[in-house]
């Protein structure tokens, strides 16, 4: 079958290869026909190694498909079945399960470690233990959530991951008041679901921060009242808030520069979300004064922060009812033989979310 992989930690371009093959099935397992994935920004980070995983690696994490075949075991899903894939099942017994924060469950990243694909040259990883540029691949059970039938396959992609996170990062994380200012800096495809939740929580002033013009302009239609670029923060902060700092930031970048603006552009006693993915060795600096004279809170946000499962159900009701506009985000296609396209489309800014079609 097709695939997409990287051969080494570093390598800014895929090869598209027909000789993968998904391994692993069995009990406990399903086998996902992927139709349509999305690339998230994560994806480049595992391939330029800021997110730590093993090569060679099949990227994407955000997809969906249907169910080719279930092993022994498994309950609840058939042959057929319309799925989204979660790239970070809960297990529901661990610690952090039974505390209700499921999304900390470090179940998921176990196999994150084990190869679920091969190919004539040895064994393949798939990235965050899935690997959807594949057109098809061996999941635990738990990663394999339906979908109804009314949920296109590229709408329940971007559910997968990036809506998800974006959306629970202003509406689990930082719990957004009615009312209050909001700042996202990094206007992607997270940032821009994380600009609809704070629409949906009725932020009165909403600034999308981001240095691509195309996606200021994107951040204007889904919600956000103004949108800067990075150097007219300063000026915007002034304006809007009186140079208070604004009651909620959201860092939707993953660098510890952007994390510092971020704080530095947050109130006093406002909240400062971290939502980005960054590197093990960029470190965040805040002197000890600050942090209790400021009394901000600064809270990292894991998926969105809240039950996975209740989270794609909430979007999927919020996208049926109008409320929020998931169809708009995929602002490019391309076939999986076109992937490196789809790469340069975001690392250049020019895309919200690529849909991959498989």
């Amino acid at each position: 079958m097709r695939a997409a992989v990287l051969h080494e930690i570093g390598q800014d371009k895929l090869e598209v290869l027909d000789d993968v093959e998904a391994m692993g099935f069995g009990p406990g397992k399903v086998k996902i026909r992927v139709r349509a994935t999305g690339l998230c920004h994560s994806d480049v980070s595992a391939m330029n190694g800021v997110l730590p995983q093993p090569a060679p690696f099949i990227p994407g994490h955000e997809g969906a498909g249907e169910i080719a075949d279930v092993g022994d075991g498994v309950s609840g899903i058939s042959q057929g079945d319309r799925v989204l894939v979660c790239w970070l099942p809960a297990c529901g017994t661990c610690p952090a399960c039974k505390r209700g924060q499921s999304q900390l469950c470090l179940a998921g990243f176990m196999n994150a470690g084990t190869p679920n694909f091969k190919r004539p040259s040895g064994d393949v990883f798939g990235f965050a233990g899935t690997g959807t540029f594949t057109e098809e691949v061996v999941v635990d059970a738990g990663c394999a959530v339906p979908i109804p039938d009314d949920v296109p396959f590229d709408i329940a992609a971007l559910i997968g991951c990036g809506v998800t996170t974006g959306l629970g990062a202003a509406i689990n994380t930082a719990k957004v008041e009615a009312g209050s200012s909001v700042a996202v800096i990094g206007c992607g495809g997270v940032g821009i679901s994380a600009i609809q939740g704070a629409r949906l929580k009725g932020a009165a002033q909403i600034i999308a921060v981001d240095p691509v013009a195309s996606r200021r302009e994107a951040a204007l239609r889904f919600g956000a009242t103004e949108a800067v670029a990075p150097d007219a923060l300063g000026d915007a902060k002034q304006r809007v808030t009186a140079g208070e700092g604004f009651d909620y930031v959201f860092e939707v970048v993953g660098k510890s520069a952007t994390a510092r603006t971020a704080y530095e552009t947050t109130r006093r006693g406002g909240t400062l979300v971290i939502v980005g993915a960054g590197a093990m060795d960029d470190n965040l600096q805040l002197n000890m004064f600050e942090l209790f004279f400021d009394e901000k809170k600064i809270l990292p946000s894991m998926y969105g922060g809240g039950d996975v499962l209740q989270s794609y159900e909430r979007a999927i009701a919020l996208w049926r009812a109008g409320r929020i506009d998931l169809e708009s985000m995929i602002t490019h296609r391309v076939p999986l033989s076109e992937i490196n396209e789809a790469l340069d489309q975001m690392r250049t800014g020019v895309a919200l979310r690529t849909c991959i079609e498989i």
